[in-house]
């Protein structure tokens, strides 16, 4: 039988936790909880009837083209090759000056698979200093990653692209070359570098250019 384990990769979200700045925060409540909802069981039972008010870009989320692009595929269009099940391949940044991002290995170490950076930015989530202007990837690797091509990019920092450009090239060529993007992971420490497969799945909205997911590796320990 084959040993696999289970990594988390996903921030938990919160009533009222930080979203990208400018955004509103989630909003967590009930419709009915427990109590309230004992009468319309005759008192035999109880059920907690959540509601969710939340912006798409919260958490742990995933880019789909249509984040970037009218004419892109949208959430609903995603093929499930694209989020789940990807052969993963987890690289430490190297920062250039300025906040610029790369990774060891050519193009054709990333053809088909998940790539993850990881930079160590997800140690300040929670704070104010995860907000302050973060890695972003370097034109040279976006060249790499779309060369590949890449299934899916994700990062723990914040934003794939420098937030002080308002072009977004990164985003701009990733989406415009159909690579999901995931972006605040967290835990990517807790990953090999490959022999891992990566899942990041958000539910299926049609019109849905971003949304949260539950990332995690599964990783094989035979």
């Amino acid at each position: 039988m084959r040993a696999t384990r289970l990594v988390e990769l996903a921030h938990p979200i919160a009533d009222g936790m930080a979203a990208y700045p400018g955004l509103p925060a989630p909003r967590i409540s009930a419709i009915l909880d427990h109590a309230a909802s004992r009468p319309h069981y005759d008192d035999k039972a109880e059920f907690y009837l959540g509601r969710v008010e939340m912006p798409g870009n919260v958490g742990t989320y995933i880019d789909s083209p249509f984040h970037r692009f009218p004419d892109g595929a949208d959430l609903a269009a995603l093929a499930l090759d694209r989020v789940a099940a990807l052969p993963g391949l987890c690289r430490e940044a190297v920062v250039e000056a300025g906040g610029a991002v790369t990774i060891a290995g050519e193009a054709a170490d990333f053809r088909d698979r998940a790539v993850l950076v990881r930079t160590g930015w997800d140690g300040r989530w929670g704070t104010d200093a995860y907000w302050e202007p973060g890695p972003f990837l370097a034109p040279s690797l976006l060249d790499r990653l779309i060369a590949a091509p890449a299934r899916l990019v994700g990062v723990d920092c914040w934003n794939v692209d420098d937030t002080g450009d308002a072009a977004r090239p990164a985003h701009t060529r990733l989406l415009a070359a159909g690579i999901p993007i995931v972006e605040h992971l967290c835990g990517l420490s807790a990953l090999p570098t490959e022999g891992f497969r990566f899942y990041a799945v958000p539910l299926r909205l049609r019109g849905g250019a971003s949304f949260p997911v539950r990332a995690f590796a599964e990783i094989d320990d035979g």
